[in-house]
């Protein structure tokens, strides 16, 4: 809340007395209504798509006349609309074609013999054809009973008919069975692209089937031959689910410039009723590709480009991400010094972000290592060294492995960190396998951001988990692990803060604070009605919150 934006501030002054002039649409009123602008009110008006008014019911009721609708919120709670301060819209919606492989509570899958059994059981429910592909998501070898990825062998016992790929829980790693490999000719021959590793056989160059990082390229298409009216009907659906948790703007990130101009054909003829932002995905771009890229400074049928991200290393769960002091324990046969490695060319990132900050295009970079993270700020001081440069605002998405010093660094340069908070629940029992207790501990850390006065934004990254605002709240406010167990106790923020990360936080990250993030005369009427006030609400409860009504430019977009 430290970091409200003195122009949202002003839309308290002077602009209250004109919009007190005109009449409410819609009159929310309750004594659960948190504006997340440290006002305290009991009512809310709201004329089309805009907040007319905030008050109390007295004052709020005289803006009414007999077509205006009266809301009486009783128990409910009324926030802003949450905001999805990172993750991937388009997977989201492409996920709903293929086979789910998740573990609890996501999905059933626990043992490698499930995972084959439900390949096998999906085969022949969908009568798949001999040669076509089969593909599945979210498996995780860590909540595994074996413990270990599957590999070509496993998903040969599921078919050796049909080529068989499957991708792992964080989007880093995929297992392709002996069918698939042979269909990209990737071979005990074949060389891992940079950035990538292709596992092999033990006492052998045979691939396993498992490949990390750049190495998926190897295997193009997401098994998904969609026509344009199945693809927006699945955009449609996603959409469906991101309100169902009260999401009002979704990111699309680490997209095509081919998937942005579809994108927008689509919304030219179907506009979304909420607000979708896309990052191009810098990382494969040509020079002169990376300098077409631009942001759309406004929406257009709900739709624009925020900017670009990079990828510069892999995951904690996968055991990818890029270290400066080794893994406590790495994946399979990795030496004692192991440290991960990165996932785009260091030299190629540092030689490109201080154009596109120089030109005032946002950045997102992917840095879940300290080694990443390090690689991450140094671009973005490159930038700054070069001279003034555009209010920039750059993201480290996740930020996991953040040391302390880094946090100061990021705080002198203006760097946004936007926390993976959901790790400690999902993960964190194998990050402290994986970093030992003092770094996993620091996961994520939040409090240590809040104390240095850095603005943040936390996210659930889906597909990889479902984009549950409230569990995401929750688990940054209690940091249990599956186990039970508070990993960093020192690090957990309050629901207040957990809140404000996703709604003005949020809002601020995306330059669009005076818009949006907090219930404020003359903001965008984009809330969110939940079942209980979260801040009066048992820890242990609050992920259980349901969401109610959620509510997008003063429509309601989704009601339970």
């Amino acid at each position: 809340m430290r970091h409200l934006a003195l122009s949202s501030l002003l839309l308290l002054a002077l602009p209250q007395q004109l919009l007190f002039a005109q009449t409410a649409d819609v009159i929310f009123q309750g004594d659960n209504i948190i504006t997340m602008d440290s006002s305290n009110v009991s009512a809310v008006a709201v004329s089309g798509d805009r907040i007319l008014a905030t008050g109390s019911r007295q004052e709020i009721l005289a803006l009414a006349n007999a077509s205006t609708r009266i809301v009486e919120l009783g128990d409910y709670a009324l926030l802003p609309g949450f905001i999805d301060a990172h993750g991937h819209f388009s997977s989201v919606a492409l996920n709903a074609e293929l086979l789910d492989l998740s573990p609890p509570p996501v999905g059933q899958i626990n043992t490698i013999e499930n995972l084959v059994s439900a390949l096998r059981d999906y085969i022949e429910r969908r009568t798949i054809p001999a040669g076509e592909q089969v593909f599945g998501f979210g498996y995780d070898d860590s909540l595994l009973a074996e413990l270990r990825h599957p590999t070509r062998d496993d998903l040969d016992r599921a078919s050796t008919q049909h080529p068989i790929i499957i991708r792992h829980v964080s989007g880093h790693l995929l297992v392709a069975n002996s069918v698939a490999l042979d269909q990209a000719g990737v071979s005990a021959l074949t060389t891992a692209p940079a950035g990538g590793v292709i596992r092999r056989r033990d006492g052998s160059t045979e691939p396993n089937g498992v490949m990390e990082e750049t190495a998926m390229g190897l295997f193009p298409g997401s098994g998904a031959n969609l026509t344009a009216q199945r693809r927006q009907q699945l955009q449609d659906a996603a959409i469906g689910i991101y309100t169902s948790y009260g999401i009002t703007t979704i990111q699309d990130s680490n997209v095509g410039l081919q998937y942005v101009e579809s994108i927008r054909a689509v919304a030219q003829t179907n506009p979304f009723p909420v607000d979708i932002v896309s990052y191009v995905m810098a990382n494969g771009l040509s020079d002169a590709e990376l300098e077409g890229v631009r942001q759309d400074l406004d929406y257009t049928n709900g739709y624009r480009v925020g900017g670009v991200k990079f990828t510069l290393d892999g995951s904690p769960q996968g055991r990818t991400a890029w270290l400066s002091q080794p893994y406590k324990e790495g994946p399979p046969g990795a030496e004692s010094n192991y440290v991960g490695y990165p996932s785009y060319e260091p030299a190629a990132y540092l030689s490109r972000m201080p154009g596109l900050l120089q030109r005032g295009v946002p950045v997102l970079v992917h840095a879940n290592g300290d080694a990443a993270i390090q690689l991450m700020i140094d671009g973005v001081a490159a930038a700054v060294a070069g001279g003034p440069i555009p209010d920039h605002r750059s993201v480290t998405i996740h930020a996991q492995l953040v040391r302390p010093d880094q946090l100061d660094r990021m705080q002198q340069l203006g760097i946004i960190p936007s926390f993976y908070s959901v790790h400690p629940f999902f993960w964190g029992d194998w990050h402290r396998r994986s970093f030992g207790e003092e770094r996993a501990s620091f996961i994520s850390p939040v409090r240590a951001a809040l104390d240095r006065n850095i603005p943040l934004t936390i996210h659930n990254d889906s597909p990889v988990v479902p984009p549950d605002m409230m569990r995401l709240v929750a688990i940054t406010a209690n940091r249990l692990t599956r186990s039970g167990y508070i990993l960093g106790p020192d690090q957990r923020a309050t629901v207040m803060e957990a809140l404000y990360a996703i709604t003005q936080g949020a809002a601020f990250q995306y330059f669009e604070e005076t818009e949006k993030g907090s219930i404020t005369p003359g903001k965008r009427a984009d809330l969110v009605i939940l079942a209980h006030n979260p801040l009066l609400t048992d820890l242990a409860e609050l992920a259980e919150i349901d969401v109610i009504e959620t509510i997008a430019r003063g429509k309601s977009v989704y009601r339970r």
